[in-house]
């Protein structure tokens, strides 16, 4: 592609909005320009580039013996109705009626969908497994997009969607998925891990995110020292072994506490360890509340008590709502002597704190001299807690260590949850009704050219794998009206191209200095600088990747690029 006839339209300056790397050199090397908060154009650059991550998971799809299909952006309501997920998505669901008054949904995913065409096709055990997937965009009423295309409200993706008549045909078609998105960020390139997480607004259970390691990511990674074992730090268990002391217990004591309210202004006041105060949260839990109880220096994992309680929702109950159900504020709440409607559950390490600090329920007060076995009772006792670096990692070997990583892959195993609540059923072998068992597996897309873009960058711009460049080569004369060099760089456009390399020729009429700086902007892997030894037939090759530079005569460049391009 000769660079006059496309659309690149770099810039020098970094977009004041545009907080980190990827956004920013994505905007000024011309791939994306926003129409609106968290919507964006993909330009001609950034178009390429998808299409490539496409190709490669369509190779793995299809290798993993997935079949594409589309389905309709905008379906209606009552699927979304029958799955009950119209009440519990949340405000992210972008609702909207058409002429008729009649209720849709633009898709944020298609769980729904596909279960409806599944349900009214296969009626046979004989037809399962199947397994269908779709690239197509998507659409999330984002509260606050942000970090240009890692969170937007609309994205491109990859949904894949499993239907099985055992729970061993998921199995086995979960780990093979799961090889599939280990294949295709490897050959993006990427540096990533597959953690352990949670289902979410999905359903389901056994889940596995696909991580990008990057120092921006909006998830923590807990992982192992020594050991494979990573997790999202909202599943991570904790596996640590309380010792309770064997210290006498002391009276349970009231004082007076004046205006301390956090954990860190009551142990200070008291002169207390953190770790020896009893931190004590309501928690609305579907329309019950919940008192989760945790040692001072730990923090609640509402993640864990939904998961333990089997809830819906969890959210932490308003001042309001506490004032109402405990009778005080927020920060002088306790389990001792409280309403015995409201359910109280503890973590671990609770059960260990001896002559501990909670709140009196009442202003400016704490109880001292606390002790979980003599002055409250507990219903029931869990792992609740967020796992911390240097506890013992959950699988034994080593201890754990956190990183930040961008959510690029996820992959559920989702039961029946959809199949019974829409009434997707095939007849067994023994003509007996049953209900189809489910997989999803989603990749987001525009979010993997993001996350490439993250990790894949110097002062100077981009740095695109090959895989995903969106032109292998960058053919630049240095000056167009030298006949020698803008000859010489038009015959090598065109042998480039008939070798089967994707080539960008700059011919625009611009200062080598601007043609360099774009050059380096737009990051495609080998540049081709065409100068003051065209006569000779020797040309420039410089390696964007690692800044490589040699002289190479035209008769041998085809071989020397491709020591740097495999074809």
């Amino acid at each position: 592609m000769k660079q006059s006839m496309t659309l690149i339209p770099t810039l020098r300056e970094v977009p004041a909005d545009a907080e980190i790397k990827s956004h920013q050199l994505l905007l000024r090397a011309g791939f994306i320009r926003q129409n609106a908060s968290g919507i964006y154009s993909y330009m001609p650059l950034a178009r390429k580039v998808l299409q490539k991550v496409e190709a490669i998971v369509r190779e793995e799809m299809e290798r993993a013996g997935a079949v594409e299909l589309l389905m309709p952006a905008l379906t209606p309501a009552e699927l979304w109705q029958e799955s009950k997920r119209w009440y519990s998505y949340g405000p992210e669901l972008m609702r909207m009626k058409d002429r008729h008054e009649r209720d849709f949904v633009i898709g944020p995913t298609h769980e729904e969908v596909i279960t409806s065409l599944v349900r009214d096709e296969v009626k046979s055990y004989k037809r399962l497994p199947l397994n269908l997937y779709q690239i197509q965009t998507k659409f999330r009423d984002e509260k606050r997009p942000r970090f240009g295309l890692l969170r937007g409200r609309e994205f491109i993706m990859k949904d894949a969607y499993s239907f099985h008549a055992s729970q061993e045909s998921l199995d086995e078609a979960y780990q093979k998925m799961f090889t599939a998105y280990s294949n295709i960020f490897t050959r993006c390139g990427l540096n990533f891990r597959a953690v352990i997480a949670d289902s979410g607004a999905m359903g389901g259970k056994d889940t596995h995110e696909f991580m990008v390691l990057s120092d921006v990511g909006e998830d923590t990674i807990a992982y192992s020292d020594s050991s494979s074992f990573a997790a999202n730090i909202e599943m991570a268990p904790v596996v640590v072994e309380y010792q309770r002391s064997d210290e006498p217990h002391q009276e349970l004591e009231k004082v007076k506490t004046e205006a301390q309210k956090t954990i860190e202004e009551v142990s200070s006041f008291l002169n207390v360890n953190q770790s020896n105060c009893i931190k004590s949260l309501l928690f609305k839990v579907d329309e019950s509340f919940v008192l989760v109880l945790v040692r001072g220096d730990h923090e609640v994992n509402d993640i864990k008590v939904k998961n333990l309680l089997e809830a819906t929702s969890v959210e932490l109950a308003s001042p309001e709502e506490t004032r109402t159900i405990m009778n005080c504020s927020i920060g002088s709440l306790g389990p001792i002597n409280i309403n015995s409607e409201v359910q109280v559950i503890a973590d671990h390490a609770v059960k260990a704190v001896v002559n501990g600090v909670c709140g009196a329920n009442e202003e400016n007060y704490h109880y001292v001299g606390v002790n979980s076995d003599r002055d409250f009772s507990v219903n029931q006792y869990a792992d609740l807690r967020f796992i911390q670096e240097g506890d013992p990692s959950p699988d034994g070997e080593g201890t754990i260590l956190f990183a930040r990583g961008i959510e690029v892959g996820h992959v559920f195993k989702l039961g029946t949850r959809y199949s019974e609540a829409m009434d997707a059923t095939y007849l067994d072998e023994n003509g007996r009704t049953q209900h189809m068992i489910m997989g999803c597996y989603g990749i987001g897309v525009s979010r993997t050219m993001a996350a490439v873009a993250e990790q894949f960058n110097d002062e100077n711009g981009l740095m695109w794998p090959i895989a995903l460049a969106p032109y292998e080569v960058h053919v630049i004369p240095i000056n167009n009206k030298n006949d020698a060099q803008r000859e010489l760089a038009e015959v090598l456009y065109s042998n480039l191209q008939d070798k089967g390399f994707e080539v960008l020729y700059d011919d625009r009429a611009e200062r080598p200095g601007v043609k360099f700086a774009d050059s380096d902007l737009i990051g495609i892997p080998v540049r081709i600088t065409v100068g003051k030894r065209a006569e000779e037939g020797i040309v420039e090759v410089k390696v964007r990747l690692n800044g490589e530079t040699l002289e190479v005569h035209t008769e041998n460049l085809i071989e020397t690029l491709r020591t740097f391009i495999v074809k």
